[in-house]
């Protein structure tokens, strides 16, 4: 039930992830800058949830997230090996990962999402820029697949969030590869239209993703990635028609991912 939040370079969601998972139910939240990494270092095998969460990491130069994967991937650590392998190692043993907007895009790059996680499947998927061209900052309603192994989502049909980035668009060398996800149960949440079904129409899908793809999961569902933010809606007022609807206390929806979480973990 111990969770590790990574900061810093400009990521800039920590302090709401950190209350997400601590009213989500964590019995220890560590808030750690990434250089911590290569510093004294930080055991993973010590945590059950590693989130890795949104802003801008490296300022997005050479692309969302891209810099920090050059980092992972090939600086070593003091003790030697890279991030990338303790990474890999981790999830092998069953740890949880989450990756939230520029989180996500980190585990795509890593070669850690989409399924197993290797790297012909890293080479195959990323995340390109949205067709409208621009940030997209609005909410979104999104359909859950209930086949999905992803254990985030499990016990969910819809759910209403924020989303805010520039480069959520999932790109793929052939349409198929991005079908053949949908049909491994390996997108546990699309995208929807006001009817509830997943779309590639603008704005009910803010950035023009195949399928209306909006996360992906892998092989176990213990590695998710959304471009949406849960930590986001962690309370009631955070809705934007909070004042209508007169519901000014109690959980935001965006705490159930987290919940699942903690539940799958106490298990």
């Amino acid at each position: 039930m111990k969770t590790l939040v990574l900061s810093g370079y400009g990521l800039n969601c920590e302090r709401e992830t950190v209350y997400a998972c601590q009213q989500a139910g964590a019995d220890q939240v560590d808030l750690r800058h990434i250089s911590e990494i290569y510093g004294q270092g930080i055991t993973l095998s010590d945590y059950g949830l590693i989130v890795l969460i949104g802003g801008f990491l490296d300022g997005d130069d050479l692309g969302g997230a891209r810099a920090c994967v050059n980092r992972f991937r090939y600086r070593e650590l003091p003790g030697g090996g890279t991030f990338l392998k303790e990474m890999h190692q981790y999830v092998a043993e069953g740890g949880l990962a989450m990756g939230i907007c520029n989180g996500f895009q980190l585990l795509v790059r890593l070669g850690l999402l989409p399924g197993g996680g290797d790297e012909t499947t890293a080479r195959q998927i990323t995340l390109g820029v949205n067709n409208s061209g621009k940030y997209e900052n609005r909410w979104v309603n999104l359909k859950v697949d209930p086949e999905s192994p992803c254990i985030f989502t499990k016990g969910i049909e819809t759910m209403f969030l924020p989303v805010r980035h520039g480069e959520g668009r999932i790109v793929a060398r052939k349409r198929e590869h991005v079908q053949a996800l949908v049909d491994q149960r390996l997108v546990p949440l699309r995208y929807a239209d006001e009817n509830g079904e997943p779309t590639e129409v603008y704005p009910a899908n803010p950035n023009g993703s195949p399928f209306g793809v909006a996360s992906l999961c892998n092989d176990a569902g213990t590695v998710f990635g959304l471009m949406p933010h849960p930590e986001a809606f962690n309370h009631a007022t955070n809705h934007p028609m909070w004042t209508r609807t007169g519901k000014n206390d109690g959980d935001g929806a965006g705490l159930i991912l987290f919940q699942n979480a903690y539940r799958y973990l106490q298990k």
